[in-house]
């Protein structure tokens, strides 16, 4: 959201909205995954927003200068606006056509996730939006249509996708709004990092994981659509007002290159996302954890909440005990790499 009218009323935001001292403390020289655990530690254990409350939330995360609601599908960036939404009175119920009313839109959609509970409120990644062009939406991938087969008033689009690695329907919003989409999925992805058992997958994701070819879209959009007034004075609404964490990729963009730059040249037809780890007791058993499933050649590491290894090994049979009494109780992030993939998990040691 570049518009100068927008900047200079969120101004006093970007002077008074400042990231609480300490927040990002312990991140010096962290990168990839390391830098994700450590981010999940901080943004982790949120207060979840009942489903019901995200309508009342709206009139303080996505409120326009006139006091109108900042749809998400609908806002256009320069000149007069196509329709514009009253809070309350005009939320959806039933719609028909675009402008009727407005939405909750799951920028991740619930179907994959499951519509667990956590994320199905998560403020982060949901927006108010029109309710028809959220429909037309309805659960695609991000991408760069190629020629529309649907195009809503404000110029988002939906169509067969342009981008490498995925030719299905895709949905394209406005320019002005995908670094913010691009940075909710950034949040999305490190946020439920290892809590992700029940999610589904979809043909951008596996389960909370991002595939490479929508990994690469959306940092792209991330550099040509940088942080904005909005986006900071919406960052800082979430945290004081509702949730009591933040989106690290609006305070510090850098963080999204750190951790996913170097996957977005995977091949995906070779990641192999069929591996069916055991992995037990957890909390372990004086220190014990055992893990079976295997692949030779597997390499399993644990890392700390600041992405500091405690454990390094390569497996050598389907099954392996490893002894963590000597390393604090506490929790842990455990992972097992193979050469085309990634599985995480997280850990809790006890001795």
């Amino acid at each position: 959201m570049k518009n100068l009218f927008v900047f200079i009323t969120l101004l006093p935001f970007l002077i008074f909205g400042q990231i609480p001292p300490g927040y990002y403390n312990n991140l010096s020289g962290l990168t990839g995954q390391n830098l994700l655990i450590a981010l999940h530690s901080k943004i982790d254990n949120h207060t979840v927003v009942p489903y019901s409350g995200l309508w009342s939330a709206f009139a303080k995360t996505d409120v326009k200068p006139n006091g109108k609601v900042w749809d998400l599908y609908g806002y256009v960036p320069s000149g007069p606006q196509n329709y514009e939404y009253t809070f309350v009175t005009m939320q959806c119920g039933s719609y028909s056509v675009e402008s009727d009313c407005f939405n909750r839109e799951h920028t991740w959609p619930q179907s994959w996730f499951n519509g667990t509970t956590g994320p199905d409120s998560d403020l982060f990644h949901i927006y108010p939006c029109d309710g028809f062009v959220n429909g037309q939406r309805s659960n695609y991938p991000f991408g760069t249509v190629l020629t529309p087969s649907y195009l809503s008033l404000n110029g988002s689009k939906l169509g067969n996708g342009a981008d490498a690695g995925y030719s299905g329907i895709v949905f394209e919003p406005l320019t002005d709004i995908k670094g913010d989409m691009a940075r909710s999925y950034f949040y999305m992805s490190t946020r439920y990092f290892s809590e992700d058992l029940a999610w589904s997958s979809s043909p951008a994701t596996n389960k909370s994981t991002i595939l490479p070819w929508q990994l690469s879209v959306l940092l792209s959009w991330h550099h040509t659509d940088p942080v904005s007034a909005k986006e900071i004075a919406r960052n800082d609404s979430i945290y004081y007002k509702f949730q009591n964490n933040r989106n690290p990729f609006i305070d510090h963009p850098e963080y999204a290159d750190s951790i996913w730059a170097a996957y977005v040249g995977l091949n995906e037809s070779k990641m192999d996302v069929k591996e069916n780890y055991s992995i037990y007791p957890n909390p372990t058993d004086n220190g014990i954890i055992h893990i079976s499933g295997l692949n030779d050649g597997s390499k399993i590491e644990i890392v700390n909440t600041l992405g500091e290894l405690v454990y390094s090994g390569i497996n050598k049979s389907r099954i392996m005990d490893i002894d963590l009494s000597s390393v604090s109780n506490g929790v842990y992030f455990l992972s097992i790499k193979t050469e085309y993939s990634k599985h995480s998990y997280k850990l809790v040691n006890s001795h």
